[in-house]
């Protein structure tokens, strides 16, 4: 974990995340927060060692990549006169944003049938409430992109999937559409995108929070990388190959089949990391080329 830079204090570190702000500002009240992208890879709630080399570069890279070309709001901000310069060491892997009051909200968006979204179609016929058509397979592409959003668990404590309601407990009923509409649109456009590229964007996860300044919502966290999306390769999946994803599932299978789930996670072997690694690197060449 980085911990020291000139100039910044050291304020909050999630699973793969740094939190700095300014000498003499805290986290509560600072305007702008240096945002800095490890190399730690984190699956099933927990920090797993060792980290993937130079994840937290790809995927900053890819985020800002991502942010230029969405055409919506987001939380990318140029320095001012209260911000110090950004250390050389982690300029590829920081972001400096804006500190937005964020909403308690993961917006999920799945374009098709897989993962945690499967398990329970088996079950239920439906995903986190959306009812599905009879007869879907593991992997299928959905009649259209669903909104499944989730609550946002203190650090430790596991996501919770909610229905649309509850987000509009959550948020109010203006808010909690935007956020759906918002995602869905984006959804849209990076799918779309991706496309071009022969990617599939088969899911991901956006966050948003408000404007201190302005209270318009904006596009936060990282956007569409690796570690918040599932991306297969399109030639892959139209041949048969279905879950061969351009993330870190070539982990998570690793500890399905080594680890029970309880304690402490097993250590990565060293072909996992540099199969992982290379995928992060297969995808970044894909999308931008």
């Amino acid at each position: 974990m980085v911990s020291d830079l000139p100039g910044w204090t050291h304020a909050y570190s999630g699973k793969v995340r740094d939190l700095f702000v300014p000498a003499g500002q805290d986290l509560a009240t600072a305007p702008r927060i240096l945002v800095v992208a490890s190399d730690r890879v984190s699956a099933f709630d927990h920090v797993l060692e060792p980290g993937i080399p130079g994840k937290g570069a790809l995927l900053t890279r890819l985020s800002t990549w991502w942010f230029a070309r969405l055409g919506v709001a987001n939380h990318l901000r140029d320095a001012d006169s209260t911000t110090p310069p950004v250390p050389e060491s982690i300029a590829a892997s920081s972001m400096l944003v804006a500190n937005l009051d964020m909403f308690p909200i993961e917006a999920v968006v799945r374009g098709y049938l897989t993962g945690s979204g499967w398990l329970e179609y088996q079950q239920t016929q439906s995903v986190c409430g959306v009812a599905l058509p009879a007869g879907l397979h593991d992997g299928d592409k959905l009649p259209e992109p669903i909104y499944t959003p989730a609550w946002k668990a203190p650090l430790g404590e596991h996501d919770e999937n909610i229905s649309f309601e509850r987000t509009v407990e959550l948020v109010g009923a203006a808010d909690a559409a935007a956020i759906r509409d918002l995602s869905l649109r984006i959804f849209a456009s990076a799918s779309a995108i991706a496309a071009e590229r022969e990617v599939i964007l088969a899911d991901t996860k956006f966050e948003f929070g408000r404007d201190r300044e302005t209270g318009q919502i904006c596009l936060a966290d990282e956007v569409l990388t690796s570690d918040s999306s599932r991306y297969w390769d399109a030639r892959e999946y139209a041949a048969g190959s279905r879950g061969l994803s351009f993330d870190k599932q070539i982990v998570r299978d690793w500890l399905s089949a080594h680890w029970n789930k309880k304690g402490v996670p097993p250590a990565l072997p060293a072909e996992i990391v540099a199969q992982t690694a290379g995928r992060y690197a297969d995808l970044i060449e894909r999308l931008t080329g």
